[in-house]
């Protein structure tokens, strides 16, 4: 009996083994339902620095399957996606270095703000909120982990990761409604155009950036601050 319990257990990792999908990888189902990946694991391809035409080596780097942000003194340099969306799933992985700050940006327009390395737009954040002091700047914690930075919490009861660990996020974009999703749950919700946003701009850090919050169709950002950052599996799906 117990010699059939260790061979079931072999079987059953063998099976969880050739079942478990590769980072940065597809299936043929992910392909027919029409995902895409925006980084292959070993290229920066479909990728530039914000308001460039080149790719920010310096700051940004291929390693171990990840696109990792290097930490160093210059602060912001982001990276967009060459393409524009304007309905779309997104998900992607994330880990990040001890009171490390990086963040996921969407519907970005390079019209909104003309200068600089730094793009402008929602931000989904990426936060190393135990040490970071930003987890507790901001309102009612609208700057921590999987929060719309500085204008909507995420659930207090969403799961955060250790830093090291990786966490993975979902976002969905759909006629102006927007879901963020952390880990398997989704964290918030809310709707372009409303009411509840435009208030929530109007007591952010945001209310002098004329436009903001109304791009419906731009690109994706990965945001690099002064820390390490790595990010990977990033896929889309147009719906």
């Amino acid at each position: 009996m117990m010699w059939k319990s260790v061979c079931a257990l072999l079987v059953l990792s063998v099976t969880i083994g050739i079942s478990a999908q590769a980072p940065n990888s597809l299936t043929p189902a992910d392909k027919t339902a029409g995902w895409t990946l925006l980084f292959d694991g070993k290229t920066t391809s479909g990728w530039r620095e914000f308001h460039k035409d080149t790719f920010p080596s310096a700051e940004w780097i291929v390693e171990d399957g990840t696109l990792k942000h290097v930490a160093g003194p210059r602060n912001s340099t982001d990276i967009i996606t060459a393409g524009q969306y304007e309905n779309f799933e997104l998900e992607m992985d994330w880990k990040i270095s001890p009171a490390g700050n990086s963040g996921i940006k969407y519907l970005i327009s390079e019209d909104l703000i003309k200068t600089g390395s730094a793009g402008l737009g929602f931000e989904m954040q990426v936060l190393d909120d135990e040490r970071h002091p930003d987890a507790k700047a901001g309102r009612d914690g609208n700057r921590t982990s999987g929060s719309l930075y500085d204008l909507m919490p995420a659930s207090k009861i969403k799961t955060l990761k250790p830093v090291g660990e990786w966490n993975h996020v979902r976002l969905v974009v759909k006629n102006g409604h927007i879901e963020h999703w952390l880990n398997g749950s989704k964290v918030l919700e809310f709707d372009m155009g409303s009411a509840d946003l435009k208030a929530r701009i109007e007591a952010s850090k945001f209310r002098v950036n004329p436009g903001f919050g109304e791009v419906r169709r731009g690109h994706i950002l990965l945001q690099g601050h002064t820390d390490d950052a790595w990010f990977r599996s990033i896929r889309i799906r147009e719906i």
